[in-house]
């Protein structure tokens, strides 16, 4: 990326951060690094964020915002789980960073409305298939559910299914697997 010179600096720095984390994963960030790659003073990223937890609580929310989005309007289950699959290939530093609160400030009023709107997304898109109460069959479906698309995206990212796909399009493949998963009719 080239330093930055003027416009939207949060803005800026938040690209940069992705594009680091997408190279080097999230544990390799620093801020003093974000602001060298960025071309700006070494405190201008914790005037935008304060700290390391900050910025990467900023990319969760604006994450978790971007999976709200692209679950809107699923049709069913099998495309859910292709928009989440595609989600995770399309913004892989956002979703390595949305998963670990080990990184983020869990009480962020940003993040915790970000992800009450991906939930909300995501349990809309799954009560197609199951309704929404609270039998405990239901909610499990809904945890094998989010479990398989969270987990074939992961490895995924991963390059974990590289040749076990080989040239097979991920999304398809994803649009397959929760068949057997529903309950019964």
């Amino acid at each position: 990326m080239s330093p930055y010179h003027h416009g939207d600096l949060r803005r800026a720095l938040l690209d940069t951060a992705l594009d680091a984390i997408a190279a080097d994963g999230p544990s390799a960030l620093s801020l003093r690094d974000l602001a060298r790659r960025a071309g700006v003073s070494h405190a201008a990223p914790a005037h935008h964020f304060r700290d390391r937890t900050g910025l990467l609580t900023a990319i969760a929310a604006e994450g978790h915002g971007l999976l709200a989005e692209a679950l809107a309007g699923a049709t069913d289950l099998r495309d859910a789980g292709a928009r989440y699959v595609r989600f995770a290939r399309q913004h892989p530093a956002h979703f390595q960073v949305m998963f670990a609160p080990n990184l983020l400030h869990a009480d962020d009023l940003e993040l915790t409305t970000a992800r009450a709107l991906s939930g909300a997304a995501l349990t809309r898109a799954i009560a197609t298939a199951a309704p929404a109460d609270d039998d405990p069959r239901t909610r499990h479906t809904r945890i094998a559910v989010w479990s398989l698309a969270h987990g074939f995206a992961t490895l995924l990212l991963g390059h974990n299914l590289d040749r076990l796909l080989a040239d097979e399009d991920p999304e398809e493949v994803l649009r397959e697997l929760p068949l057997f998963l529903l309950p019964p009719a």
